[in-house]
């Protein structure tokens, strides 16, 4: 994006972002990338950014791990890698190793189902690849403390096994010579040093003589002399040849691990910007969260649709000082580019303005803004500002002239990509010129197609943008009783500067005041009350409407209630037909049944009955429901008087009588509700609530 002047972003206080941006940043890399963040204005870069800085927030709120533990700056060694012949020590190459470690880590995090859900973040390293061989590389030849391993090669092997028999050997010696001297009394009380790499004694001044060997030094007091023993220079020398040719191959192990990672340099370059990446997504996220920062809709147009903004370092102060900040709510679009705001001083007007302009800045930058998700944005090319007194002391220019200088530059490059904020329109002049120009001004910016806000207390203004079309008012809500400033935007009407209201409550004197107001044209005076009454009546009409609103809801709130009491009790009644009409489909199954059963029956008894015309009888009752009313009645009576309930808990064994059509018969099996019975000669199931217990009479 192209600011304009250049000092746009300090104006704007985009740089005081960007420094708590580099707080929250662990590494080099993402340090230097906060620091010279970039406002993007192609789209697909736009949303690239916020998606990463969306997604690394959810990681962060929801308390999931990401892989990015380590701190690693390591543009130094990775330049030192890619030069020829250049060597890597042994913590270096541990640092590297924790680079291929993470990217390892990373790639292992990124399943199948995290690629989908976290497609911006996995975006960042897609297109790379993991390369296991250099963390192989690395600790086939060093240990976790970053020490050569002595298995690195057999040369290196048999040196420090030489080295430990040789050190083995000195020390056993050395405290030979040591308890001997003691016993002499020759050893100060700390009995030994090093002195040039090389092991000594700490001989008394007075005996120095009197040990053989050679003098290394004396302490700052003269009192303590250094020797080394005679009889230990040869193991010395050699130790010391011995670590020499330690250090050599050291060093020749070294320089050949360098150049065989060498040839990965540049996928080593590629992981380091990765890392360095994620460290900036989480900033921004934490950044994010700091501020309460969503991400809102982004169109590839101009355009500004904020709902409940706000100034983010404003809301960091007010949450620290446990105040609350007043959220902005603005559109800007083809039937309204320009928005005109009035109203008192110190109300709020200037703040509103940076709002808006900070948070297109911070959006295309990729940070998530505090709006609420519902905002929409649009894509500047340009974003000119113009706040408070510029005067040029280089330039001998006045106020005015400067503000000018400004204005013309403004409406030569203003397009229908520009976002513009002026504070003050017009200010510095005679106020009926002054306003003159500024009308001019912005009919210019509007014929331009540009996007803006401005603000200003000059009448003609306010009466001006209440009859262009694309130009609108504006006011900072105002108390006019407690003389306080609301700090809320209301949109679609100019506001008072309440001068003479402010005037009177402060107690200046009343003579003054009507001197004033007689000073005053009588329009522009009336002009101004009847701006302060409108005021005063919209905000009472804001609070009708609060409250209408509140009933509105609590209507639709008890009509969803009735309506769910009405579906509850008409699905009850639903239940209770349903229930019925089973019933009833229940009753005819268990007809059907019976009557099957009674036709099995006599169907197995014809074969057996000599008296046929009976059993047809029988048959044509059952299928025709002729009645035999006298002969179920005496056959009912017949079981009655063979058959005595008994009643309790059915079991296997038990002579049951069927409540519905008295016939008797014996349980077979009980299956969960559901009695086996045999009746006659056909066992079939029957409900135990159906059921009951009876005994056969004992004849009298």
């Amino acid at each position: 994006m192209k600011l304009y002047p250049e000092s746009a972003a300090l104006q704007l206080e985009f740089e005081k972002v960007k420094e708590l941006l580099v707080a929250h940043c662990q590494s080099n890399f993402a340090q230097e990338k906060a620091s010279q963040l970039r406002i993007h204005t192609h789209k697909k870069f736009v949303d690239a950014e916020l998606r990463q800085s969306h997604e690394f927030k959810q990681l962060l709120i929801n308390g999931i791990y990401f892989p990015n533990d380590y701190i690693l700056n390591l543009a130094k060694e990775l330049k030192l890698l890619s030069i020829a012949g250049a060597v890597l020590q042994g913590e270096d190459l541990i640092q590297i190793r924790k680079l291929a470690e993470s990217m390892e880590k990373i790639f292992r995090w990124f399943n199948d189902e995290r690629k989908s859900v976290y497609s911006g973040l996995y975006e960042i390293a897609k297109h790379t690849y993991y390369e296991k061989a250099i963390i192989e590389l690395i600790d086939e030849i060093i240990d976790d403390q970053g020490n050569v391993k002595d298995s690195a090669s057999e040369e290196l092997k048999e040196i420090r096994l030489s080295l430990y028999r040789k050190r083995t050997e000195l020390r056993k010696i050395f405290d030979r010579i040591i308890s001997k001297l003691n016993k002499q009394g020759y050893l100060a009380e700390i009995e030994e040093s090093f002195m040039n790499g090389r092991r000594v004694l700490a001989v008394f001044a007075e005996h120095k003589r009197t040990v053989k060997g050679i003098l290394h030094g004396e302490s700052d007091s003269r009192k303590t002399a250094f020797i080394e023993p005679e009889d230990t220079m040869h193991l010395n020398n050699d130790i010391s040849d011995l670590e020499n040719q330690e250090r050599k191959e050291v060093y020749r192990i070294l320089r050949q691990l360098t150049s065989r990672l060498s040839k990965y340099a540049d996928l080593l370059n590629v992981y380091h910007v990765i890392v360095g990446e994620y460290d900036f997504a989480r900033a921004k996220a934490k950044f994010a969260v700091d501020v309460n920062g969503e991400y809102p809709i982004v169109h590839d147009k101009a355009f500004v649709h904020l709902v409940n903004a706000y100034h983010p370092l404003l809301y960091l102060y007010n949450k620290r000082a446990d105040k609350p900040t007043i959220p902005v709510s603005i559109s800007l679009d083809e039937n309204k580019r320009i928005l005109v705001i009035s109203g008192p001083n110190a109300g709020g007007k200037t703040v509103t303005m940076k709002t808006i302009g900070l948070l297109q800045m911070m959006l295309q930058s990729g940070l998530l803004v505090p709006v609420h998700p519902s905002s929409e944005f649009g894509i500047f090319k340009q974003l000119m500002i113009h706040i408070g007194d510029t005067q040029s002391l280089e330039f001998e220019l006045s106020t005015y002239s400067s503000h000018l200088i400004h204005m013309k530059h403004f409406m030569e490059n203003a397009n229908g990509k520009t976002l513009f904020f002026i504070d003050e329109l017009g200010s510095g002049s005679d106020p009926n010129l002054g306003g003159a120009f500024a009308e001019v001004i912005l009919l210019e910016l509007l014929r331009k197609h540009s996007f803006g806000v401005v603000t200003t207390h000059y009448l003609n203004l306010k009466v001006m943008a209440g009859k262009t079309a694309g130009i609108v008012n504006g006011a900072m809500a105002f108390d006019e009783k407690r003389l306080q400033p609301q700090y809320q935007l209301i949109v679609g009407k100019p506001g008072s500067s309440y001068t003479f209201s402010i005037a009177e409550r402060i107690g200046l004197e009343k003579r003054l005041i009507e001197k004033a107001r007689g000073l005053v044209e009588e329009d522009q005076y009336r002009l101004d009350k009847l701006l302060n009454r409108t005021e005063q009546d919209l905000r009472d009409i804001a609070k009708k409407d609060k409250e209408l609103e509140r009933l509105i809801k609590e209507n639709e709130r008890l009509q969803k209630e009735m309506q769910q009491v009405m579906d509850k009790e008409r699905h009850k009644q639903q239940v209770a037909v349903l229930r019925e009409q089973n019933k009833i489909s229940e009753d005819r199954i268990t007809y059907l049944k019976d009557m099957e059963r009674k036709l099995k029956q006599i169907t197995i008894e014809w074969k057996k009955e000599e008296d046929k015309q009976k059993l047809i009888k029988q048959m044509a009752a059952l299928l025709f429901n002729r009645p035999e009313g006298k002969k179920a009645s005496k056959m009912q009576k017949k079981l009655e008087s063979k058959y005595s309930e008994v009643g309790g808990d059915i079991k296997v064994g038990d002579k049951v009588k069927m409540r519905r059509n008295h016939q008797v018969g014996k349980v077979l099996e009980i299956k969960g509700k559901r009695a086996v019975v045999k009746i006659g000669l056909l066992p079939m199931q029957v409900e135990l609530s159906d059921l009951i217990v009876v005994k056969e009479n004992t004849p009298a």
